[in-house]
């Protein structure tokens, strides 16, 4: 799924906008903003739409096998990311995010929101199961901004 054109150009816009908030502001509307909405753009080699869920003050999500596919996100260190508004569907808020590796087994809790949250699955039961053997789960922590 490609951005749109305007998502790309708010995208850039935000960050700027955004490192002038209070820290504090920031803060709260990154955490509204990603437990409303079960998307955001994840900037790799270009916007890509991903869905996620919101835990422990970070974004959670899913990355290849039979998931969404992210190149490079496993890679990187640092991404950014915008979190789309539900009222109007434009950027709510940009913002970098520290990218980490989920390791499975040592995260239960984390691997069952996802569990939880993910939508159209054809084996919910063995969601868990196949993410271990078949993709990454991916910790997106904002951090402040510049």
């Amino acid at each position: 799924m490609s951005a749109p054109a305007d998502a790309t150009v708010n995208a850039t816009v935000n960050p700027t906008m955004n490192a002038a908030m209070d820290p504090a502001v920031r803060a709260r509307l990154i955490a509204e903003g990603a437990k409303k909405s079960g998307v955001c753009w994840v900037h790799l080699d270009r916007p890509r739409l991903a869905w996620h869920v919101w835990h422990d003050d970070a974004i959670y999500l899913v990355t290849g096998g039979p998931e969404q596919e992210l190149p490079g996100l496993t890679e990187a260190s640092r991404v950014t990311v915008t979190l789309p508004s539900k009222d109007n569907g434009g950027a709510l808020v940009a913002f970098d995010a520290e990218v980490r590796v989920v390791d499975q087994a040592s995260e239960p809790e984390a691997v069952a929101v996802l569990v939880k949250d993910r939508l159209n699955s054809a084996d919910g039961a063995g969601l868990s199961a196949r993410w271990s053997e078949e993709s990454t789960v991916v910790r997106l922590t904002p951090l402040a901004a510049d």
